[in-house]
């Protein structure tokens, strides 16, 4: 399935690789909490693709929202950027004004929402909010024109809302968000998401309300867009079943750090002990009847301004006394970038 998703394409007429350039890079983005003063983000690295699907994984509370809200410029007041950049098409999105933001989003970078039921305008059907979305574009028209365009729009609506499994998509363009399942709602806030082809679309959690029908549907438009129109996808999820089936490469995330990188042939065969425990603590056939592997110590501790080690040393089977003192340094094994003093 990931075939046509890598990020290095082998050109068949002389089978020399051609390397994809990158539609979005973050260059140690460092986030902190106003309040708290702690460190949520701690110099996040990594780079999305052209036409690539990447997938960004971790537990509750690593900072995988706040990393795409970062991107989309809609981190809430009590969270603060402090320093790096997020380079898409030559800018750095953190010095954009409000207005040029607002431009980027939408046709640009696209982002599907973690709640969607907060995200969603409960006072608007959801026919109007993804024909809004459509209509976001500023052009002087007509009244015939623009007539015609409303109803192109609508059909473009109808199509969507059909290609995410809804049987009656005018029933579902009349119905407010209160009327609609959580499931209902998550394939609403897609098609807004996916509606005017963005370049760039960030996906959170998307799949965790839905059911499997539902989740293969989301999951086969934004592959066929991916295909078809070189769409680069930032699919976020503390599912690695969901990430090793759909993503071209993988990042694993603890405590606001990237922890390990690679493609994701080899998701279930990390290197870093972190990422060891979340393979090991997946449930399958094998382990029928057996106590699940589990690590000791507080899950995803906020880093504190004086810490700069490992932020998985307290935890860590391996840890020795160099990990609580500097974050190791990138090490490539088999293809994989960990950052880990004992892999």
């Amino acid at each position: 399935m990931t075939d046509f998703q890598k990020p290095v394409l082998q050109d068949s007429s002389n089978h020399e690789p051609i390397t994809r350039q990158p539609v979005l890079s973050a260059r140690n983005l460092c986030a902190r909490a106003n309040k708290e003063n702690k460190k949520i983000l701690n110099n996040i690295n990594f780079d999305i693709n052209e036409g690539e699907i990447l997938g960004l994984a971790g537990e509750s509370g690593c900072g995988k929202s706040v990393t795409a809200l970062s991107i989309t410029g809609l981190l809430p007041q009590a969270i603060k950027i402090t320093s790096g950049e997020i380079i898409y098409n030559g800018s750095d999105l953190l010095l954009l004004d409000e207005e040029k933001k607002r431009s980027v989003r939408g046709s640009g970078i696209s982002q599907i929402f973690q709640d969607v039921r907060q995200a969603l305008n409960p006072l608007m059907t959801a026919g109007d909010q993804i024909l809004e979305t459509l209509e976001l574009e500023k052009t002087a028209l007509g009244g015939s024109r623009k007539k015609e365009r409303r109803k192109n729009n609508k059909e473009e609506v109808i199509k969507t809302l059909s290609l995410l499994g809804f049987d009656n998509p005018l029933k579902i363009l009349g119905a407010y968000p209160h009327q609609l399942s959580g499931g209902m709602c998550q394939r609403i806030m897609t098609a807004i998401a996916v509606i005017r082809r963005p370049k760039l679309l960030l996906g959170d959690e998307m799949s965790s309300s839905l059911d499997e029908e539902s989740r293969g549907r989301c999951m086969s438009l934004l592959l066929d867009m991916n295909q078809k129109n070189n769409m680069s996808v930032l699919l976020i999820s503390h599912d690695l079943r969901v990430i090793k089936e759909n993503c071209a490469r993988f990042l694993i995330m603890y405590a606001g750090r990237i922890i390990e990188e690679g493609p994701s042939i080899s998701l279930f065969s990390p290197y870093h002990p972190y990422a060891k425990a979340l393979v090991n603590a997946i449930p399958n056939k094998e382990k029928r009847c057996e106590k699940l592997t589990c690590v000791s110590g507080e899950t995803n501790p906020v880093m504190e301004n004086n810490t700069d080690g490992c932020p998985f040393a307290p935890r860590c089977p391996k840890v020795k006394k160099i990990c609580g003192a500097s974050f190791p340094p990138e090490i490539l094994i088999g293809g994989n970038k960990v950052y880990c003093y004992y892999p």
